[in-house]
């Protein structure tokens, strides 16, 4: 056998390999599809809703859709304090799973297949068997206005939209304590490193609050996130814990996160986020400013805030809360406020049935001599935007200002 007969049948061998790899992938992928075709058939013929306050556990599963909502749309919400048998969420989850292949379990998540699923929030009454004493009146007054100011506002404006994200990107900021069942879904800026401090305390793993220090709180990977875990692990707990959210002014907490990150030396912000917004937004920087990313500017800061094109992504210390936590997709049991951050979080901390003694830390976490960032030091910042600047930012907040009742700024 000459050369070129090796050649030719070298070349003949490596074709038919090729076809025969093209064949076995075409027939793979055409089995991956009929599988995923069946299972999202199976989502849309467990036809079913939640009932309405008041309906006992056993008339929960229906067979028609309730008013608004299509035969193709499920309702998932829920909390601790439904009572009787399993949430038919948890069944249908749960149900999924088990019918899941291997194959189909190694390849993708499950949570992948709950794209354009409907979370409208259902309004349950909060359980306060553990609260103790008559001093939480006022507090639980604010507390019943604040969720049925958020459902009204859910209702309206979010009646009809469906969820187009995965589930687990929708509980990803949203911390978990087994121990007293509760949820806490981090809001930069409105007191989350105490708020992690105290769940820390809850789930047994530090004896104070004051003990902790801020790396241990943000670095040390002590708390679970709500994402790690399974299917069916996320719609049990969404479903039978507390959750709890606690906000902020938007404005104030821009404003606190600006101070916080770019008016103290930090060896992350200034490098990423600094450098890139003073090449973009400052007309002849200095090669030292182009070096450190130091000195940004609060005008500066906002240009980069609203700019479409933002020379480097967003962070979850500015992000609205809207996106952070989705509070008209998932259903908060309790939300919280940083301007009455303390009663609020005892006020909570009573209802999950935490240990008398600990109560929610009242120190600063970092830069304890700074002023707080209050409504006079916003005003005060403003004053380095120009009219249009202000009325873009508050635009850029607009749903946190509305989900949560805020008074829109003087702009």
């Amino acid at each position: 056998m000459n050369l070129r007969q090796v050649f030719v049948s070298v070349l003949m061998f490596g074709v038919a390999g090729l076809l025969l790899f093209m064949y076995l992938q075409a027939w793979i992928e055409e089995q991956h599809t009929e599988s995923g075709e069946k299972l999202q058939q199976q989502i849309i013929n467990q036809d079913f809703t939640l009932p309405p306050p008041g309906t006992p556990r056993r008339a929960a599963w229906s067979r028609s859709a309730p008013l608004g909502l299509s035969k193709h749309e499920m309702a998932v919400s829920g909390g601790r304090h439904w009572w009787g048998r399993a949430d038919p969420f948890d069944v249908v989850a749960a149900s999924l799973v088990s019918q899941l292949s291997d194959q189909q379990k190694m390849s993708e998540s499950p949570l992948s297949r709950f794209r354009g699923v409907y979370l409208p929030p259902a309004l349950h009454p909060l359980n306060k068997t553990l609260v103790k004493g008559g001093k939480w009146k006022d507090v639980d007054s604010a507390q019943e206005k604040r969720r049925s100011f958020l459902h009204d506002f859910c209702k309206k404006y979010n009646s009809r939209k469906k969820l187009r994200t995965h589930l687990v990107h929708l509980v990803s900021r949203i911390y978990v304590e087994d121990r007293h069942k509760v949820l806490y879904c981090e809001v930069p800026k409105a007191g989350c490193s105490n708020w992690k401090r105290v769940l820390m305390v809850l789930n047994g793993l530090a004896a104070s609050a004051h003990n902790i220090s801020h790396d241990d709180v943000h670095y040390g990977k002590h708390l679970r996130k709500l994402d790690s875990y399974d299917l069916k692990g996320i719609y049990t707990r969404l479903n039978t814990y507390t959750k709890t959210i606690f906000v902020r002014d938007p404005m104030e907490r821009l404003v606190s996160a600006f101070r916080d990150k770019f008016e103290h030396p930090n060896s992350y912000y200034h490098p990423v986020f600094g450098r890139a917004i003073i090449k973009k937004y400052r007309h002849n920087a200095n090669e030292e400013a182009l070096k450190t990313g130091s000195g940004v500017k609060f005008k500066e800061f906002i240009q980069y805030l609203l700019d479409s094109h933002r020379p480097v992504g967003m962070d979850i210390h500015w992000e609205q809360v809207s996106k952070l936590c989705y509070p008209c997709l998932i259903n908060y049991d309790f939300i919280g406020k940083f301007e009455t951050l303390e009663e609020d979080a005892n006020y909570f901390l009573q209802l999950v049935g935490a240990p008398a003694e600990l109560k929610f830390p009242k120190f600063k976490d970092r830069h304890s001599s700074d002023e707080r960032t209050s409504a006079e030091v916003v005003r005060q910042y403003l004053k380095e935007l120009s009219k249009e600047e202000r009325q873009l930012t508050y635009d850029f907040y607009y749903l946190d200002y509305l989900m949560f009742n805020y008074t829109s700024p003087t702009v």
